[in-house]
């Protein structure tokens, strides 16, 4: 998934190449090293959890990867560490904000908005597009659906009660305008 949303940016609208990107919600950081692979001038890697930032830490220097700043955050709770439109372009695939943790999707998408002065990037439920598509008509935003997926999401919590579940997701892009 990592290479095929990283692959439509760039060849769709070339913002990785040559440009400052921010990852939010990064884990382990594969869109991070994605956009690195597709000529990105530098990442800033955003995660909250320490066990993901190592592990992000640890991928990089697997790949020598060099131009990627990692930085230990909750993106929810407001900060100063970086001035609005700092980066180019922000990619990530947020928590989908359902049981406990409702609206959190929302919270990354407003963030990315507020550190990106291009494009942002982002999955998100299937079911949550019309909602998303009216509030970003209504802050002046166009969305639009890049592609629409699957994602296999295994037992993690106590409360998952399957194996697995099928999750149709979107792959979107949020712009100031509709190019």
């Amino acid at each position: 998934v990592s290479t095929q949303s990283t692959g439509t940016i760039q060849s769709g609208y070339g913002d990785i190449e040559g440009r400052s990107i921010v990852e939010l919600g990064a884990g382990c950081g594969i869109l991070s090293i994605g956009c690195v692979m597709l000529g990105a001038e530098h990442v800033t890697a955003l995660e909250v959890d320490g066990d993901a930032v190592e592990d992000l830490t640890e991928n990089l220097s697997e790949f020598e990867i060099e131009n990627v700043d990692v930085v230990q955050c909750d993106i929810t709770s407001p900060s100063s560490l970086f001035r609005e439109r700092f980066f180019d372009t922000a990619i990530m695939n947020p928590p989908f904000g359902t049981k406990n943790n409702e609206g959190i999707d929302m919270e990354f998408l407003d963030r990315a908005l507020c550190l990106c002065r291009g494009a942002v990037y982002s999955f998100h439920k299937t079911s949550t597009r019309d909602f998303i598509t009216r509030r970003m008509e209504g802050m002046g935003y166009h969305m639009a659906v890049l592609a629409e997926m699957k994602f296999s999401i295994p037992q993690m919590y106590k409360m998952h009660r399957q194996r697995e579940v099928l999750v149709a997701v979107d792959f979107i892009r949020v712009s100031r305008d509709p190019t």
